[in-house]
């Protein structure tokens, strides 16, 4: 499997809280659903295109509550397919509840963890949100490609994707396109 990370962020980096006012207000963040203005159909067939058939989540625990949360609220095909699709969440709680159909609790050493499952036949091991989890894979090389939906917005606040403690990192650019809303889909990897 490969392991792909498909993210919104402002142009300052953040990822927090791109999908609805609730989402994550941590640390009293006021700005989420901030990534709305932006989505187009463009958005959604890059989305598709990269993750594919036949993948799995790989979650933080935080992202894996939020998903549940909102697609719990939600009916429909796109619903029952998220409830057949393996979910792996990521947690230093080894008692965390998964109540989502497919959901395995991943613990201790997850670079090792996660190194098993990409050493797997298949499809894409999908991220979306948990930044702790995307920078804790980095130095292991554990991520292949990352699909970046860079808005055109500045928050100025906001949990970040990367900060200032964070490895160097570099990146290749494998692919770009600009979506009629203004979104710069970037996709990028380890170079």
């Amino acid at each position: 499997m490969r392991v792909l990370v498909v993210n919104h962020l402002t142009l300052d980096g953040v990822l927090q809280g791109p999908g609805n006012p609730q989402e994550d207000t941590r640390d009293g963040f006021a700005h989420g659903g901030w990534a709305l203005a932006g989505n187009d159909p463009a958005m959604g067939a890059a989305i598709g295109a990269r993750m594919g058939d036949g993948f799995a989540w790989l979650f933080g625990r935080r992202s894996y509550e939020g998903m549940l949360s909102h697609w719990n609220s939600v009916g429909g095909p796109f619903k029952d397919g998220l409830n057949g699709t393996p979910k792996y969440v990521v947690s230093s709680h080894p008692d965390a509840e998964l109540p989502w159909p497919n959901s395995t609790l991943l613990t201790g050493d997850v670079p090792s963890q996660v190194a098993t499952l990409r050493a797997r036949p298949g499809g894409n091991l999908v991220i979306m949100g948990s930044g702790a989890l995307i920078r804790s894979l980095l130095p292991h090389e554990l991520i292949d490609e990352m699909l970046l939906m860079i808005h055109p917005i500045v928050l100025g606040s906001g949990r970040r994707l990367f900060g200032p403690d964070d490895d160097v990192h570099r990146l290749r650019l494998v692919d770009s396109a600009a979506t009629d809303s203004g979104v710069l889909l970037a996709t990028y990897r380890p170079d």
